[in-house]
């Protein structure tokens, strides 16, 4: 079978530097891939370097083998165009249809999905010029991911930095999967939880669980391959950022549910795959809990922590809103699981066995998603972005 064809764009900005890596693991994974940068990105990485890295010239000018008509041709045989990093400027020049140079000529020839991973300055992000050029090119079917927040360019740190190269490739890994067309969460809002609360007992120690996250961080990376706009609400997950998810970072069931009744406020679908804490220490003690000899510890009084899953079911934000939910079951799996959809009153409900090895830090997962309205959606032992795909059709089909 012939490689996929990706055509990597980069354009003028220092994160440029960083494409290199992005490159390598679409190369290393199979793809043949086509670099195309801009006059300005050759003063950050030269074309010797793309060149070598990829197999294949890489030019940025219409001019360069005339004969081939690369300004056409590039973009009519690619099977996915990523920009990589995108500046305001390149953003500014594809929602408005300019083509001065090869990227932009491929960009307005490419029928293939599109991804575009920005990088600039906060400032430059929140303009309102550039966030009505993301708006008009995610409108259009493109997949705008959202920057990373940290160190940028000298000193200034904020909402502006270029993604995990690793997650930029995850992403355009699953846009790949799915073709072109694909786009069904485009100009949706999702609120997906991920991760485990932990309640704290003293300042060194607390109630906590397994979860690693992994399930909902799949969720956020098959959610922005399918075009939505993602936040993720992330309780002591140690995994690196989905590219293109806004990451809010909490710890307990309390600042969870604070977090995700605000993200929630505008959302069109909310999924509760956290692993949130029942209870929690109804003291907290403001000194280590010390182990004194002769004496038995004091038991532990536990309250009942909110039940956000019910909060957001019971009062949706706003009409359709849908809300998934996870349970975590050890035994009579599908009974319990049918008890807590009908308990809970959310339209789906994945329900999966956990235990020692099982489920909790595995990339794999097995679940039965159940739903309001009696369907029964068994998913195979399998990647967790798989069931997440499977859930997402799910949520299309009931904001449809």
């Amino acid at each position: 079978m012939d490689k996929p064809k990706v055509v990597l764009g980069v354009s003028g900005g220092i994160a440029a530097y960083k494409a290199c890596e992005l490159l390598r693991r679409l190369t290393e994974s199979g793809h043949d891939v086509r670099v195309v940068p801009t006059a300005s990105a050759l003063h950050f990485v030269g074309e010797a370097t793309w060149s070598a890295l990829s197999g294949h010239p890489a030019g940025t000018e219409v001019w360069e083998s005339v004969h081939e008509v690369p300004h056409v041709r590039i973009g009519q045989q690619a099977d996915l165009v990523v920009v990589a990093p995108a500046t305001a400027d390149m953003l500014a020049k594809a929602a408005h249809g300019l083509a001065d140079d090869l990227l932009t000529n491929t960009l307005l020839t490419a029928r293939c999905p599109v991804v575009f991973a920005p990088a600039m300055h906060t400032e430059m992000w929140e303009n309102p010029a550039t966030q009505e050029n993301v708006a008009t090119l995610r409108r259009r079917g493109a997949v705008v991911i959202e920057p990373a927040v940290g160190r940028l360019t000298g000193v200034d740190t904020g909402k502006g930095r270029f993604p995990d190269p690793a997650e930029i490739f995850e992403t355009c890994r699953r846009v790949l999967a799915r073709g072109a067309g694909e786009r069904d969460l485009a100009g949706r809002h999702v609120v997906i939880s991920a991760g485990g609360t932990r309640e704290p007992l003293d300042p060194v120690r607390y109630l906590g669980n397994r979860s690693s996250g992994r399930q909902g961080y799949a969720l956020a990376r098959t959610a922005v391959a399918r075009g939505a706009r993602v936040t993720l609400v992330a309780a002591n997950s140690e995994l690196p950022d989905p590219a293109g998810a806004d990451v809010v970072r909490v710890g307990t069931a309390v600042q969870l549910r604070e977090a995700v009744l605000k993200a929630a406020a505008d959302a069109d679908a909310v999924v509760m795959a956290a692993a949130v804490a029942d209870f929690r220490p109804a003291h907290y003690a403001p000194g280590k809990i010390k182990k004194r000899d002769g004496e038995e510890p004091a038991p532990v009084e536990l309250v009942r922590n909110p039940d956000v899953l019910a909060e957001l079911s019971a009062d949706r934000a706003r009409p359709g809103q849908v809300v998934v939910g996870f349970a975590a079951e050890t035994d009579d799996v599908l009974a319990n699981g049918r008890a807590k959809l009908a308990r809970k009153g959310c339209d789906l409900l994945v329900v999966n066995e956990v235990g020692e090895g099982r489920t909790f830090g595995s990339a794999e997962n097995e679940a039965v998603v159940l739903a309001a309205d009696g369907g029964e959606t068994p998913v195979p032992h399998g990647p967790k972005e798989d069931l997440a795909d499977i859930v997402w059709d799910l949520v299309v089909g009931r904001l449809a």
